[in-house]
This record gives C-alpha cells, sequence and structure tokens, in this order.
C-alpha cells in the first residue's frame, strides 16, 4: 500500500512523505492489527469509541509513536473517552460537541488535534458543516470555544466524481488558512492525492477485504 502511495504522490509531483497512511483498523481482528503493526504502520484511524479502547487500550501504552485517529462521528457524552485516547479528532461538525471537547481537554489536559468535518455534498443524512457555514463555525471554535482547528476532512457522495469534492475541501482550506485534508479512501485515494490530501484513510486496501 506505501508503495501505491508512493507512486500516487510522485504522478502528483508532491512528495510521498507529505501524506500520511491512516490504517481503517475498524471491525479488523487483532491478528490483522497486529500485523499491521509488526509491519512498521503506525497511524491508524477508528470510527468508534468503545471499539477503539477494544483493538488500543493494551498496546497503546507500549508503542510511543502511536496515533490513533477519530474518523467517525462523536457523541458530545463521548467526547472524554475520546480526548483520553484519540491523538486527533477528525469529525468536529457542530457547537455542542466543541463545548464537550473543551471541557474534555481541560479536564485531562490533553489536546488532540481537531479537524472539521465539512460535508461538501450538502447530503441530510451525513454528518457535518454545510461549506457555507464553515468560515463562521471556524470562527466561533477559535472565539467562542478555544479551539484551535488543524483541517478539514471530507467523505464524498458515493454518487458523485469524489475529485469534485476533494477539489472543494481544498479550496476551502486554502481560503480559511488551514494545513491539514483528510480526504480520500480507498477507492479514490490516488484523486485525493492529486488535489492535495495531507491524509488518506485507508481500509480495504490496506488490510484486504473481510471474509
Amino acid at each position: 500500500m506505501l508503495a501505491q502511495l508512493g507512486a500516487a504522490a510522485q504522478q502528483a509531483g508532491r512528495n510521498p512523505s507529505d501524506i500520511t497512511l491512516v490504517a481503517v483498523s475498524k471491525r479488523q481482528s487483532d491478528e490483522a492489527i497486529d500485523a499491521a503493526l509488526d509491519a512498521g504502520q503506525r497511524v491508524f484511524g477508528e470510527n468508534r469509541v468503545q471499539e477503539a479502547f477494544e483493538h488500543w487500550g493494551g498496546r497503546r501504552a507500549g508503542i510511543a509513536d502511536l496515533e490513533l485517529r477519530l474518523i467517525g462521528p462523536l457523541q458530545s457524552n463521548k467526547a472524554q473517552d475520546a480526548v483520553e485516547l484519540f491523538d486527533v479528532i477528525e469529525t468536529l461538525d457542530r457547537d455542542k460537541l466543541a463545548i464537550a471537547l473543551r471541557k474534555a481537554m481541560t479536564a485531562t489536559g490533553r489536546t488532540p488535534r481537531l479537524l472539521v468535518q465539512v460535508n461538501t455534498g450538502e447530503e441530510p443524512q451525513k454528518a457535518g458543516i454545510a461549506p457555507a457555514e464553515l468560515p463562521g463555525f471556524l470562527a466561533r471554535m477559535s472565539g467562542e470555544h478555544g479551539l484551535q482547528i488543524a483541517g478539514l476532512m471530507c467523505i464524498p457522495p458515493t454518487a458523485e466524481p469524489a475529485g469534485l469534492h476533494f477539489a472543494l475541501l481544498a479550496r476551502l482550506a486554502r481560503e480559511n488558512g488551514l494545513e491539514e485534508l483528510s480526504m480520500g479512501m480507498s477507492a479514490d485515494f490516488e484523486t485525493a492525492i492529486a488535489l492535495g490530501a495531507s491524509s488518506v484513510r485507508i481500509g480495504t486496501a490496506f488490510f484486504g477485504a473481510r471474509d
């Protein structure tokens, strides 16, 4: 997988070291996760807080360079658990969650990097901030809530070309002075890299298809 990522980066005229491979370990077995760790993978994404604790609670202390990212929706009542476990939370999308995260950071002394999820397709069933609402939301994050935002993430609509949404996310990041762009998964990571992704979230293409 690293070779594929490197090839996509080189084709886009980018340095492969500027792109982080996030191995999506949700619903993976302990054996698969241990094999990934043995192969040197150190950045993992999880969708649910409880499953992440099951995967990483016993492993975390023994791996100094491990980075865990929450890439799924986060309920406000799970904010402290998320802050205690994750190094990056990619799915900030509402003020209520921002308040809970700020409180959890104060309580724990931990400050995970925060990304705002943008609903680039404005799909009613999907989480995320509408593009037009992003500047105001970012202003509230830094002003009212005292949170530093590192970047943006998106999950494009399945029925539309992903590149259109990646290009939109990249433009929104530039306009708002944000550097991190979490976009691209197994089926479209090459497009995401070409359009400026700083991290790609890879599950099937990394671990293989589950039975």
